[in-house]
């Protein structure tokens, strides 16, 4: 058997999460148009015949702006250097540039092999495909390079079978039936981050930390979670609660349901808008949120 681990690796709303999803066959990670959406290293576990490839799904590489941030661009620095393989992922609608050839010498210059993935090829001009293929040639990146579309599923396949082909033989990693390292509480605060990032614009989805309070089946089968909506500015809360706070909750609804989807459950959801000043800069409140300073091994 052939298994190990797979870094995704790639600039802020390139499309690493919604390739490793797919590629997975479950959510394990949100989703939104907008940078910042990956804060955490996440695992993701693609478990098929005799191979099981575990995905690190990293935030999205730009220039750190606060403690928050640069502790992910250290999460995903970290995870590069303890893993197999590494898949480096483009946006091919928005082309290739000389930042993402800087970024891929980089990180090749750490002796980990390298593929790069070439997303949303259904949504890109076809002839545009080859001359990308021309500027890794340009750039003496001779690479594996797979044009996918996560949406339409087009050589998904293929790139799954060629990374389980670079992985050692070894066991397995993970039991069968596990599908991510992170807990369903951890995924309950991700969906509702996931629903405000989708609703709100600019700056205040990317100012948000959720906190579970509650988080508990109860004996009819029903979910009770309570979760705070912790933003920086009174300003900002104004906005989320909306006015007659209609806002909160149209956005509560949605995370509701996408709960309810995800626990196969009825949910019964409480939310609060708290504020805490620039918290995203203050570690004894980001280690309370559940950002750790990643360590190295």
């Amino acid at each position: 058997m052939r298994s190990g681990y797979v870094a995704v690796i790639g600039k802020a709303n390139a499309g690493k999460s919604t390739l490793i999803n797919v590629l997975v066959g479950e959510k394990v990670s949100i989703v939104s148009p907008k940078p910042q959406t990956t804060r955490d290293r996440i695992l993701g576990v693609l478990t098929e015949g005799d191979y099981q490839i575990v995905f690190v799904d990293t935030p999205g590489l730009y220039k750190a702006r606060n403690a928050l941030t640069d502790m992910m661009m250290k999460t995903t620095e970290i995870s590069a250097k303890s893993v197999d393989f590494i898949l480096y992922v483009v946006d091919g609608h928005n082309g290739v540039g000389e930042e993402d050839f800087d970024l891929m010498k980089k990180y090749r210059a750490l002796g980990i092999p390298m593929a790069v993935a070439f997303t949303k090829i259904d949504i890109m001009p076809k002839e545009n495909i080859p001359l990308a293929a021309a500027q890794f040639v340009d750039n003496g990146m001779d690479v594996d390079l797979f044009p996918v579309s996560a949406r339409k599923g087009t050589n998904v396949r293929a790139l799954k079978e060629f990374l389980a082909a670079q992985l050692p033989e070894q066991d397995k990693v993970f039991e069968e039936d596990i599908v991510s390292d992170k807990s369903e509480k951890f995924m309950i605060a991700e969906i509702m981050r996931e629903k405000i990032l989708l609703k709100y614009d600019k700056e205040i989805p990317h100012g948000i930390a959720i906190v579970i309070n509650t988080f508990a089946r109860q004996d009819n089968g029903v979910y009770e979670i309570n979760l705070d909506i912790v933003c920086e500015k009174a300003a900002h809360k104004a906005i989320l609660i909306g006015k007659q706070g209609r806002a909160i909750k149209e956005v509560s609804s949605f995370a509701r349901q996408a709960m309810e989807k995800f626990l196969d459950a009825k949910v019964f959801l409480t939310t609060y808008v708290k504020v805490k000043e620039d918290w995203r800069d203050r570690p004894n409140l980001l280690k309370e949120y559940g950002y750790e300073k990643p360590i190295e091994d």
